[in-house]
């Protein structure tokens, strides 16, 4: 499908979960790109250099005429389920804020993202509000697209993420009755797709279209699904009598959502989503996939995602909060931290390049020794191969029980655990040039199989805390500086 040679398009809510997946997708299409965000500077350094960033909230209708200027088609990716106050009316009054700015702009078409579920049997308030910012946008002169959806299957989506810490976490669940409706989980890959094709998609006037998987089924299946492509077993346990309240608490003791979300995803979740129109196959030329296929998507796409991250940026959102069991990327946990050096790159990486083997690991060295010994008793390689050469590595040395897996002169080491552990673990070392200075980060990752692999990070985590400390503070003086500056 070739792209509109005229006219802008305006992408809000790009640092939400689908927005930030589809601002990349649309640049690499070449569109004509404008971002709307209430704080601009956090946005600026994740768009390409093409891309327009502009100030906007959809709450404040005066800021609302420059963002919808020359805009062509306008993605409204907006909703307000985390608000502390009437989530419901905010999302009205947005919506109703947009519609009429887009009117007055001229706007061609406004693609929506909304949820499945049955208009005239939802007592969700959740559904409801997304509802009815699709009929306010609808009812505007803009030819409106609203899609439907129901869970998104992806790395970081939110239900995706709730599904995943109750089959990480729990070996045994005892299930309310929610988790037994019927949903229709799409991909995340599929939902860009949709909305891609949304852009010039033939239309008559403004339109709902469902889209869906291509199974049915409960969100029980989806935690077995899951726990079969982790290789977990899980014993699940109904008890139909948790109320939505009780329910959202104990989301909020067992994965990272609290209760606020949890009780209003729950409100959702616990209704039948699914797909009752064909319309979809007819309008769009997506042929989406099934549940099974976008688990296992899901799980590759987190690995390249967590490859391309940078842990040192999540080391900067966090400063200033507590934060026991690190920083949480996926199912992954990561202890980040850094060090300001006044010297090159080159020096700063001398010392991490040489690391194991006879040099070792420059702070309690007697306690990686009965790690190492320890993984022989349980059958690992211990820490008997030290390294290749006392100077240079490459990619697939071993050093002691840990394998370079990514290396870039004067700038990046990632090692992988090749110990025993109840997960899989790397150790990552990041120098980035500041100036006449330069700062090493680094980030200890580790992604847990099951209960017992959050036990042992969570047990040994105060030794982490001493060693990985210690090690950082001992890098910096080897190149003549001081300690660690976070």
């Amino acid at each position: 499908m070739e792209k509109r040679d005229q006219g802008k398009i305006l992408l809000t809510g790009a640092s939400g979960y689908v927005g930030g997946r589809l601002l990349p997708a649309l640049e690499e299409a070449g569109y004509d790109l404008r971002c709307m965000t209430r704080r601009p500077e956090e946005l600026r350094e994740r768009v390409a250099l093409t891309t327009e960033v502009c100030s906007g909230d959809v709450l404040e209708a005066d800021t609302l005429t420059e963002a919808l200027r020359d805009v062509d088609v306008a993605f409204y990716m907006v909703h307000s389920m985390g608000a502390q106050s009437d989530f419901s009316a905010e999302d009205r009054t947005a919506a109703e804020h947009f519609a009429r700015a887009a009117e007055a702009a001229g706007v061609r078409r406004i693609v929506y993202l909304g949820g499945l579920g049955d208009e005239d049997d939802v007592d969700s308030a959740h559904l409801r509000s997304r509802h009815e910012v699709g009929r306010i946008l609808r009812a505007s002169s803009v030819e409106t697209l609203e899609l439907r959806a129901s869970i998104i299957i992806g790395s970081g989506s939110l239900s995706f993420e709730m599904i995943r810490n109750l089959v990480n976490r729990l070996p045994a669940m005892v299930t309310p009755r929610w988790v037994y409706s019927l949903a229709q989980p799409i991909a995340i890959e599929d939902v860009l797709r949709y909305l891609l094709e949304a852009i010039d998609v033939p239309l008559s006037g403004s339109e709902v279209v469902e889209i869906g998987g291509t199974d049915q089924v409960a969100y029980v299946d989806i935690m077995k699904e899951f726990a079969h492509q982790r290789g977990m077993r899980r014993l699940i346990i109904p008890l139909p009598v948790l109320s939505p309240q009780l329910s959202s608490l104990w989301l909020g003791l067992v994965t990272p959502l609290y209760a606020r979300v949890g009780r209003k995803l729950i409100d959702s979740v616990r209704h039948d989503t699914i797909v009752r129109s064909s319309r979809a196959e007819t309008l769009f030329s997506v042929r989406p996939m099934g549940m099974r296929r976008a688990i296992e998507r899901a799980l590759v796409n987190e690995e390249r995602d967590f490859a391309q991250t940078r842990w040192s940026d999540a080391l900067s959102s966090a400063v200033g909060e507590k934060n026991w069991g690190g920083i949480q990327f996926g199912s992954r946990l990561v202890d980040a931290r850094s060090v300001r050096l006044s010297c090159s790159p080159a020096a700063a990486f001398g010392p991490i390049r040489r690391i194991g083997g006879d040099v070792g690991w420059y702070y309690a060295n007697a306690l990686w020794r009965i790690r190492g010994f320890i993984d022989l008793l349980l059958g690992g390689p211990g820490m008997r191969r030290g390294r290749r050469d006392p100077e240079h590595v490459r990619i697939g040395d071993a050093l002691d029980f840990w394998r370079v897996e990514e290396i870039e002169a004067d700038r990046l080491l990632r090692l992988r655990a090749e110990m025993k552990v109840p997960g899989r673990a790397w150790l990552e070392f990041e120098i980035r040039e500041e100036g006449d200075e330069c700062v090493v980060y680094q980030t200890a990752i580790f992604d847990p199989l099951g209960l017992f692999g959050l036990l042992y990070w969570y047990g040994i985590y105060p030794v982490h805390v001493l060693i990985f400390k210690g090690m950082l503070n001992r890098i910096a003086r080897a190149t003549g500086q001081g300690a660690v500056d976070a």
